[in-house]
């Protein structure tokens, strides 16, 4: 069985963000870091070298099974990328109402928090999280 190359890590997202160059980008992943702790009552972890996520569950894909964060984000070059682990099939009428963003399979592309509704990102994540656990087995 294949093994995912992001995993959970004891490296410090604070040290991590701090290495963010683009400073708008470091404060809005600071501020996002504090939203997803608040909606999680979860300590954030990094995933990987530039991942941090919140949470953990078991993910199944067709190499078997993983574990996996139920949400995180990244600050990446371009944008910040936000992971909603269950997609956005359920969510068209939160999007709607989100402000400028970009969707991926499991990702929502935003390129800074003003650009969109915090209130609304704050209902995805944690809808999405609510979803999650009560369909799929939590694994702490």
């Amino acid at each position: 069985m294949a093994e995912l190359k992001t995993k959970i890590n004891n490296n410090d997202p604070m040290e991590f963000l701090q290495s963010v160059k683009n400073n708008k980008r470091k404060e809005d992943s600071i501020r996002l870091l504090e939203i997803m702790k608040s909606i999680t009552k979860e300590e954030p972890k990094m995933w990987g070298p530039t991942i941090i996520g919140f949470g953990k569950m078991i993910y199944t894909n067709t190499t078997g099974n993983h574990d996996w964060m139920l949400t995180g984000f990244s600050p990446r070059k371009q944008n910040v990328t936000i992971y909603i682990m269950n997609g956005f099939n359920m969510y068209e009428e939160l999007l709607g109402k989100l402000g400028k963003h970009k969707l991926g399979k499991s990702c929502l592309y935003i390129n800074k928090l003003e650009d969109i509704d915090i209130d609304v990102l704050k209902e995805l994540i944690s809808e999405s999280i609510n979803y999650i656990k009560s369909k799929k087995p939590i694994k702490y």
